[in-house]
Order: C-alpha cells, then sequence, then structure tokens
C-alpha cells in the first residue's frame, strides 16, 4: 500500500523466542533504551507509522466464523510475536535498512519484514 508521498507500508514483525532465559532486568533496561532510540531515530526519519507492543496471551479462532477458539499462542510454539513496527519505506532495501537497525536483533529476536497489499 503506498502512503500519500508514494512510499510503501512494511509490517516488521518482531518475533520473540518461546523458550530459554528471558533477559535479566539490567538487559531488559538496556533493550528497552535501546528500543526508544530506534523509534526516534524511525520517528525522525518519517518511516514510523505505529509500533506496539503485545501481550503474551491473547485468543486464536479457527473455522467458520470462528467457532473454535483457544488460548494463544501455543505453549509449544517456538516463537511468538512480541509486537509490530509499521513503517513507510521508498523500497524494500530501505524496509531491510530501517529493520536492521531494531536492537531486539542482538537478543535472540527475529524482525520478519512484510510488504502491506495494496
Amino acid at each position: 500500500m503506498k502512503t500519500p508521498d508514494n512510499r510503501l507500508l512494511y509490517l516488521l514483525l518482531l518475533r520473540q523466542p518461546n523458550t530459554g532465559p528471558g533477559p535479566t532486568p539490567t538487559q531488559m533496561r538496556e533493550i528497552m533504551a535501546r528500543f526508544a532510540a530506534w523509534m526516534a531515530d524511525l520517528r525522525a526519519e518519517g518511516a514510523l507509522v505505529s509500533s506496539h507492543g503485545l501481550k503474551p496471551k491473547g485468543k486464536i479462532l479457527r473455522g467458520r466464523r470462528g467457532a473454535t477458539i483457544a488460548d494463544g499462542p501455543y505453549a509449544e510454539a517456538k516463537e511468538i510475536v512480541g509486537g509490530y513496527v509499521l513503517i513507510q519505506a521508498r523500497n524494500a532495501a530501505h524496509a531491510l535498512r530501517l529493520a536492521r537497525g531494531c536492537p531486539g536483533l542482538d537478543y535472540r529476536l527475529a524482525v520478519e519484514v512484510r510488504p502491506v497489499k495494496h
């Protein structure tokens, strides 16, 4: 999807491991400070559209009209989506460059870069 200034929208899905040790409180403070700086950089570049972390639990609907409702994410999932960042970028290469700035990549996080359909 193109923005009014002809840039494309990309959704960055922040996938975090659902196994292994989590960050210590000290590491979490460092991570959050680095995320704040990354968000400020995206905002200064005019790339940030929206961003939110997600609570760890939710509901998963399946079947016709969501007839089956389960708690999610599943405990056996190797990764869970912990948040998202919606950005606008000139092209895919620009979106990847912006995504590479995610500080979570240094802490076992994976960033999935998905173009938003027009």
